[in-house]
């Protein structure tokens, strides 16, 4: 009897907790956890009595420069917040104007959590705000992060403030610059890429004098160049001369590059091309935009600077109105004394930085960080730098080649692309798939570049002097050079604005820099 009761206990309490067990996978089903075989399922509090909720996505403000003519569609943004569950909020401003913009920002307090600057001068002018506390130092933190982990060490120490770290940096190739140009007007006048300063010379006389669009008309000009005296013509032609990186050794300590005589030489050239009319008469006061312009719609022969990876875009718009017309690129221009360098970018063009007044505190520092880790991975990179697969570009070979429709990929895909921490061998995303032939002759020039380059050696110094009027003082260099180039002054005037550069501040940065490197 008592044997009975027992079998009889069991079976009502075995019944009863099939019972338990079918409210509780019909209570998880009504929920939307997800199924048993993903382990967020199984997570549970309370002694195992109520599902843990999925972490809700982060939420993110990022303010960024914007390098298209139109801000981007959520194409881009939708798929990036699915991959790193996270609710992002771009404010995408002209990059034009964006230093107005971040200025403003700053003054009144209202940066986002996300501040990605501008370039190394925007950088320079944030320093004070970063010595005095406004911003996160992350430096600490990247271990945590094994993606962040990579960024390279050496550039990382780049974009250091007083030994500490507080910025990620958006990588790029320490010398891209060179000669892009019209290998059909070259190849129909006689010319091979320059093989010294001397040859550009004439190519560019040539391409004025020479009609090489053979219409008959005195309509085309040699050098297409803008308002730029670091990413346009100038500093690349000056480093072929010889001058330094920014700064260089002179007798026995560091000096700014406008005082080497090689600077000098570099204006005479830009002075005697100006004078002759081998190049634009107004290039002081001419936008990257009507430079661009003036180069596609076959009206000049040479566009140099920036980056020769621009050969794609420059040749897609060429061709709308030249159809036959063929670019190629170049860089290795002997200077005087027959030799080669080219200048150096410490390895980033831009910036990230995280405001106090935007990041609460760590745990939220922590999480945006953790946003970053996740684009440092091949899908999110490969997603944010070349769009989606199938539509934006397809793997060919092991490398991403971009769709036909140049259009969509610059509306949706590039205002993405150029926020894109790292580098592919730090994130893993793909490289470049390319066919026109020119643009492959970059990738390899690009590569030689480095092989005679010029770092500059106060990349990773420290001046405070420099950081309160570096850029105030510079725009005394840039005006006198322009002028000098213009006719407006000679070489005394030139040598009187330095003597103001050193009396109003420049001396001290000197002194600061050799202290620094010593």
């Amino acid at each position: 009897m008592k044997k009975q009761s027992f079998i009889l206990i069991l079976t009502v309490l075995l019944s009863l907790s099939v019972v338990l067990a079918g409210c509780g996978s019909a209570n998880n089903r009504e929920s939307g956890s997800p199924a048993a075989t993903e382990p967020a399922a199984s997570t549970t509090d309370n002694g195992g009595n109520a599902p843990v909720e999925a972490e809700k996505p982060t939420e993110i403000t990022i303010m960024l420069p914007l390098n298209t003519s139109e801000t981007p569609p959520d194409t881009i943004k939708t798929e990036l917040e699915k991959l790193t569950n996270t609710k992002l909020t771009y404010q995408f401003f002209p990059a034009d104007t964006y230093e107005e913009k971040l200025n403003t920002s700053f003054a009144t307090g209202s940066l986002p959590q996300v501040t990605y600057l501008k370039n190394q001068t925007t950088f320079i002018q944030m320093k004070e705000a970063i010595k005095d506390g406004q911003f996160w130092e992350i430096g600490p933190y990247l271990t945590e992060f094994p993606n962040l982990n990579k960024l390279k060490p050496e550039i990382l120490n780049n974009t250091k403030v007083e030994g500490k770290l507080y910025s990620l940096y958006i990588g790029r190739p320490l010398a891209r610059q060179g000669i892009i140009y019209r290998k059909d007007w070259a190849d129909k006048l006689g010319f091979s890429a320059p093989a010294n300063v001397d040859d550009l010379f004439e190519m560019a006389k040539a391409f004025t004098e020479k009609d090489p669009d053979g219409n008959g008309q005195k309509d085309t000009t040699g050098l297409a160049d803008r308002n730029e005296l670091v990413y346009g013509a100038f500093k690349t032609v000056s480093a072929w001369f010889g001058t330094p990186n920014n700064w260089g050794e002179q007798d026995g300590q560091l000096q700014p590059e406008f005082m080497f005589p090689q600077y000098i030489d570099t204006m005479d050239f830009f002075k005697k091309l100006r004078d002759n009319g081998y190049m634009n008469q107004d290039f002081a006061a001419t936008s990257k935009t009507d430079a661009v312009n003036m180069f596609t719609s076959g009206k000049a022969g040479l566009y140099i600077g920036g980056s020769m990876q621009d050969i794609d875009s420059l040749n897609k718009d060429l061709i709308k109105n030249v159809p036959d017309a063929v670019l190629d690129t170049h860089s290795m221009v002997a200077g005087p004394d027959g030799g080669f360098a080219q200048w150096m970018i410490p390895g980033y063009n831009n910036i990230i930085l995280f405001p106090k007044s935007a990041v609460k505190d760590e745990a939220e520092l922590k999480k945006i960080l953790a946003f970053f880790d996740k684009m440092m991975t091949p899908e999110v990179a490969n997603l944010m730098y070349w769009g989606i697969e199938g539509t934006h570009y397809t793997v060919v070979e092991g490398k991403a080649k971009v769709a036909d429709d140049k259009e969509l990929i610059e509306r949706e895909v590039k205002p993405f692309k150029d926020s894109v921490i790292g580098e592919a061998e730090t994130n893993g995303m793909y490289e470049s798939y390319n066919t026109l032939p020119g643009r492959i002759h970059a990738e390899e020039l690009i590569k030689e570049n480095v092989k005679v380059g010029v770092p500059d050696p106060t990349a990773a110094l420290d001046s405070q002097t420099f950081t309160d009027k570096g850029v105030e003082l510079q725009q005394l260099i840039t005006d006198a050079t322009y002028q000098y180039i213009y006719g407006q002054i000679d070489k005394a005037g030139f040598e009187k604005a330095v003597e103001q550069w050193k009396s109003r501040g420049g001396s001290k940065i000197i002194e600061e820099y050799n202290a620094a490197i010593n």
